[in-house]
């Protein structure tokens, strides 16, 4: 046979999906594609040969030139058999390597013209060598896959030809098709085995190294739970390709942040515990993030962190100065802190309640106060909350559960040594959820806080080093206990003068800033500011009074913008043009002395007020009607009132039967407002006896105090902010308990230069002052 020239042979082509067919190889195929069942039985016709290429896609259903392989095997067709489903399965055998070198056209089945590949007979010993390290190879893989029978390598051990030795070790090899055609595609033998040999060593580390995943495996493993088995087997994959995934890496860094974070031991064992739990909970169970939740929070909470306090007095008391103005006693107080922690240099931490009016500054003083030791401020509002877990945190058994506010705003400050501002906390409530204010308890007791205990934490934290800091409005609505244990600061509101240098010297500053008015563009007079406040604003505080102004920057800004060049001055009497016509009228007193009306001073949550109590006397029965809204202890004084003056009838040249002739009404105006309290007593006295002795009463007087049936006045409360609304009426006297003489150390000097207080102790030296 003459090798260098190579006759071209005409044959059917068959091409194969997913298997190869290497020469001297019998195997049985199934062939169902009309043109390859035509192709068959043209070679049956002829000499049983037929070409077998492989398909480069198994996917492919009508493969075209392109996606046939070149070289392929040409086969002899032993038997065909039809099955019942209209397949044939054909039985073939190798014979020699060919090449396609044309397709003859034909519609029916793919017919080439092929050039055959012959095996070269080699005599050489290196070949011998190759052959036996093949072998030798071959039998390692059969000892660890147990893909291939121990009779296979008998059989394979007595071929002698190499080249055939190499396509019987492959053909058994589970390579990919594209390898296999690299090896048929490989006609000088040599090459062959060295592409073969390659092969083999690549197939054995691959066995190596999964014995060895099984093996670590079956350490660890039980043979019943299959879950288990292939988590493993995914671990020790990821070990070898040396990734960190999955809860091994999160335990390592969870450790890794113990070691850095600074917490005490007994907090670092529990941490410890948790973390070992969670290395030992299944990857996908819902308990595991709640561990991780959790052992983040112990690890992120400042158990040992803390600020160092700036202790320098001056400078806290000019930071104080600078943004509050008055508030003499609560900056006091701060500094007298500062000054005892310079002495002693541990402290627990005051815990202050500022109480007072809605707008005296309570929260920005307790941001101040931060600002001045230099600590981090924590503000938390407890307005409205009514469950006891807002304080103390949920069980860590609920979904969701989650640390109370306090560890919480600890967590935000970072440091154990806050100013830890708790926000109105006279708006508590309580209902089936538990009681807040009893939950607080513990936390703003310095005796006891050192140990605070939440019940999501589970280990006690010291609060003791916390500043804290608590606002209200009404003291009343704090439960005594809760009370006790805080140092009470009251707040009263401001004087005019006060507020005009507030306004001056913060608000205006500050609002023209916001609205883009510096330099010059926007001036407000003296007088202007003083009118905003006694004719726009009627408060204690001064956040009414930051509107207003707010309001006056924003119409000045409207001008500005519309006529650039023009600066705005806003003098008193302009006011209306900005604001519209006043809202309350200054200088509330009588404008003449008047027969049965007396000005009365009340306390209200927003600071004081003035009352007008009226009394009118008909003819009638006897009966007493009382109006405007008022409570049973009001009602009671108005009945103790007119009991009074029935016993001193004879004295205050009263008829003695004018409880049976007359009718007597006292009205309280503005009758949709809510009044109550004893302290209109005498108010309501000197009105009746007023309008029955039908003298007029001086305009000028106000009067408070509580009466007894004997006539002797008993000391109130709220003594300041009530003479600041009397002295904002133009009111020039005030007759006050002598019981409450203490108070008037309170009450401004610039207050006490325009009205002239009066102790009375008896209802004879009201009516002398108050009676024309």
């Amino acid at each position: 046979m003459g090798l260098n020239k190579p006759k071209g042979r005409r044959l059917p082509l068959l091409p194969l999906r997913g298997l190869l067919v290497y020469p001297s190889m019998v195997l049985h195929l199934d062939v169902g594609r009309e043109k390859s069942v035509k192709a068959l039985e043209k070679a049956m016709v002829e000499d049983s040969m037929i070409l077998l290429c492989t398909q480069s896609e198994v996917s492919i259903e009508e493969p075209t030139q392109d996606d046939i392989f070149r070289i392929g095997t040409i086969s002899r067709v032993r038997q065909m058999l039809k099955l019942p489903n209209g397949t044939i399965r054909v039985l073939v055998e190798g014979v020699m390597r060919a090449e396609v070198t044309e397709y003859v056209p034909n519609s029916e089945y793919y017919e080439v013209m092929v050039r055959e590949l012959p095996e070269r007979e080699m005599d050489d010993p290196e070949i011998d060598a190759l052959m036996r390290t093949v072998l030798n190879q071959f039998e390692h893989y059969i000892n660890l896959s147990k893909k291939v029978t121990p009779e296979t390598l008998t059989a394979v051990a007595d071929i002698d030809e190499p080249g055939r030795l190499a396509d019987v070790i492959c053909s058994h090899l589970p390579l990919k098709i594209k390898d296999k055609q690299d090896i048929l595609e490989t006609i000088d033998v040599r090459a062959r085995l060295e592409k073969l040999l390659s092969f083999l060593n690549n197939e054995r580390e691959v066995l190596e190294l999964e014995r060895k995943i099984s093996q670590r495996v079956k350490k660890q493993m039980e043979k019943t739970q299959k879950e288990y088995y292939l988590r493993e087997q995914m671990k020790a994959i990821q070990k070898e390709l040396g990734d960190k995934e999955g809860r091994a890496g999160e335990v390592d860094e969870l450790r890794s942040q113990l070691k850095e974070a600074n917490v005490p031991e007994k907090v670092a064992e529990k941490i410890e515990k948790e973390i070992e739990r969670l290395e030992k909970m299944p990857a996908t169970s819902a308990e595991g993030g709640v561990i991780r939740t959790y052992v983040d929070w112990l690890l992120s909470l400042p158990w040992n962190k803390q600020t160092e306090d700036d202790l320098d007095l001056a400078k806290a008391e000019q930071i104080l100065n600078a943004e509050h103005f008055g508030l003499e006693k609560p900056k006091e107080r701060v500094l007298e802190y500062l000054a005892v922690q310079q002495l002693v240099k541990k402290l627990k931490g005051p815990i202050l309640c500022f109480a007072g009016p809605p707008g005296v500054g309570k929260t920005s003083l307790a941001k101040s106060i931060a600002k001045s030791l230099g600590r981090e401020f924590v503000r938390v509002s407890l307005g409205g909350v009514r469950d006891e877990a807002e304080i103390r945190g949920h069980r860590r058994t609920y979904v969701g559960a989650m640390p109370g506010r306090i560890v919480q705003g600890l967590k935000t400050a970072g440091t154990n040594n806050p100013v830890f501002l708790l926000d109105e906390i006279d708006k508590m409530a309580m209902d089936f959820r538990g009681d807040p204010a009893s939950a607080l308890l513990e936390v703003l007791d310095p005796e006891q806080n050192n140990s605070f205990s939440d019940h999501y934490i589970e280990v006690p934290f010291d609060l003791s080093k916390v500043m804290f800091v608590t606002t209200a409005n009404a003291l009343h609505n704090i439960p005594r206990p809760l009370l006790d244990r805080m140092e009470v600061l009251y707040i009263p509101g401001y004087t005019e003068i006060e507020k005009l240098h507030i306004a001056e010297n913060h608000l205006v500053p500050k609002q023209k800033k916001d609205h883009g008015l510096e330099d010059g563009k926007l001036t407000i007079d003296s007088d202007a500011t003083l009118r905003v406040i006694r004719e726009y604003t009627r408060e204690s505080g001064v956040r009414n009074l930051e509107q207003q102004i707010a309001s006056l920057c924003r119409k000045a800004a409207k001008m500005i913008v519309s006529e650039p060049e023009t600066g705005v001055t806003i003098a008193a009497e302009n006011i209306p043009d900005y604001l519209g016509p006043p809202r309350f009228r200054y200088g509330l007193a009588e404008e003449e002395d008047q027969v049965g009306v007396v000005c009365g001073l009340a306390w209200t949550e927003v600071g004081g007020d003035t009352l007008l109590i009226e009394v009118t006397v008909l003819p009638g029965s006897g009966k007493l009607t009382l109006t405007g809204k008022l409570g049973d202890v009001m009602k009671e004084s108005a009945q103790a009132a007119f009991s009074y003056a029935r016993s001193r009838a004879k004295e205050l040249n009263i008829p003695l039967d004018f409880h049976e002739k007359n009718d007597i009404h006292i009205h309280i105006p503005e009758g949709a407002i809510p009044k109550d309290g004893p302290s209109a007593g005498i108010t309501m006295a000197t009105a009746l006896i007023s309008a029955l002795t039908e003298r007029p009463v001086r305009r000028e007087v106000a009067m408070t105090g509580e009466i007894t049936l004997r006539g002797r006045v008993l000391p109130i409360g709220g003594l300041k902010e009530k003479a600041l609304a009397a002295h904002r009426a133009g009111i020039k006297k005030i007759l006050f308990p002598a019981d409450n003489e203490k108070d008037l150390k309170e009450i401004p000097d610039s207050v006490k230069e325009d009205v002239t207080f009066v102790p009375v102790q008896h209802m004879d030296t009201v009516l002398e002052h108050a009676l024309t």
